[in-house]
């Protein structure tokens, strides 16, 4: 049975500007204006505040709180602050629940961290993406390394005991050897989580327009996974732990709002382009400001009523397999066996079997009937992980 959500999302759209590897939802505010400033951003704070209001509660209280992106870190703290309590009221937050922030140097200033950390924020997501400034230009990004160092004197003086780094590798121009020399700096920065995620190039971005994938000025297929490989070793040779496949954490740190997905289990999504899983439905809200006032409009009238079907069972087995092969741990091969029948079973074992031999996909227990966990192997299942899924969903849509 599904057990009644305990995180919940928030979508804030604002950045300064649109990077260049962006598809993301978002609105761009330019260079000057942030929540304190724009009517926009308030506007959208009180359609944020109305969709919650009107959604079902739980009798359980929020362990976890996410605010994502766009660049949460340009909301004021008295929206912050109003977010918050419109959360405990409606949800209740739990005495200690990870409440994450994603913020991007060279928007906030001391004064606004402080405020966030005595909103209730306790940990803290830095975007960072590369720690050159050629690279930094080069994706469109607003901030420079400067403003980094900036950020993370900061988040020192305040003593922010939970505190990630982003970086992107498979960016244009960018060697191994840049690779690792950033690796290093972002290391000696002294983060407890780091995500290291792949240069993706999605449709109607800058980068897709001006860039092939494998092709110069990007680094080619065989160099951005020498670029995964590095990371791994050098990472987990400084005591990071690689939990997840772009995720690495100091020991007690791993994000445990992300966990909520990796595990599939059900959490509440807010604001546009977010999506929830609530009652076995997933609800994805609309893309941009105008169509998502109007859906919260629409959900208003409907007394907080989503109108999509729950999802099918076969589609949930499916998405509890793709996320929990996502995790260093993998999979327990109870939670697989209670989800599917003696065909899908029996459909995996042939999908997954090229794989196991490969030494990709990794299965514990003495053989595959007493399966006691499924996992994929460090660093070359996770680097392939991609190519054992799309195996597994052809061989069971079958």
């Amino acid at each position: 049975m599904l057990s009644a959500p305990h995180s919940a999302y928030l979508h804030i759209p604002f950045c300064r500007r649109r990077c260049f590897y962006c598809d993301f939802p978002i609105s761009v505010l330019g260079h000057q204006r942030r929540g304190e400033t724009s009517q926009t951003v308030e506007a959208y704070v009180d359609l944020l505040c109305a969709e919650i209001t009107v959604t079902p509660a739980a009798n359980r209280p929020l362990q976890t709180v996410f605010f994502g992106g766009g660049t949460p870190s340009l909301l004021s703290v008295p929206q912050v602050e109003r977010l918050l309590t419109q959360l405990d009221q409606r949800f209740g937050i739990a005495a200690g629940a990870e409440i994450s922030m994603e913020m991007d140097p060279g928007t906030f200033s001391l004064e606004h961290l402080q405020g966030y950390l005595a909103a209730g924020v306790n940990r803290i997501s830095l975007g960072v993406q590369a720690l050159d400034d050629r690279t930094l230009e080069s994706c469109g990004r607003y901030h420079r390394v400067a403003d980094v160092w900036q950020a993370v004197d900061w988040l020192q003086q305040l003593a922010v005991a939970n505190w990630s780094l982003d970086l992107i590798s498979g960016l244009p121009h960018q060697s191994l050897a840049d690779w690792e020399t950033g690796l290093v700096q972002a290391v000696a920065l002294g983060p407890h989580h780091l995500s290291i995620y792949d240069l993706t190039l999605e449709p109607q971005t800058v980068f897709a327009r001006r860039f092939q994938a494998g092709t110069a000025p990007l680094p080619t297929d065989q160099q951005t996974a020498a670029m995964y490989r590095l990371a791994q070793a050098y990472l987990t040779n400084q005591g990071y732990e690689h939990y997840e496949v772009s995720n690495y954490a100091q020991p007690g740190h791993r994000c445990q709002h992300n966990l909520t997905y990796w595990h599939n289990q059900p959490y509440y999504g807010f604001g546009l382009g977010a999506t929830s899983y609530t009652q076995h439905q997933r609800v994805s809200r609309p893309r941009t400001l105008a169509t998502y006032g109007q859906w919260v409009q629409a959900f208003q009238a409907a007394g907080g009523v989503h109108p999509d079907p729950p999802t099918p069972a076969a589609e949930q087995w499916l998405d509890r397999l793709v996320v929990g092969l996502r995790l260093g741990q993998g999979i327990a091969g109870e939670d697989l066996r209670s989800l599917c029948d003696a065909d899908t079973w029996a459909r995996l074992q042939q999908a997954l079997q090229p794989h196991i031999q490969k030494g990709w996909v990794i299965v514990e227990g003495q053989d595959w009937h007493s399966l006691e966990r499924l996992r994929l192997s460090d660093p070359e299942g996770f680097l392939f992980s991609n190519v054992v899924l799309v195996d597994c969903f052809r061989l069971l849509a079958g």
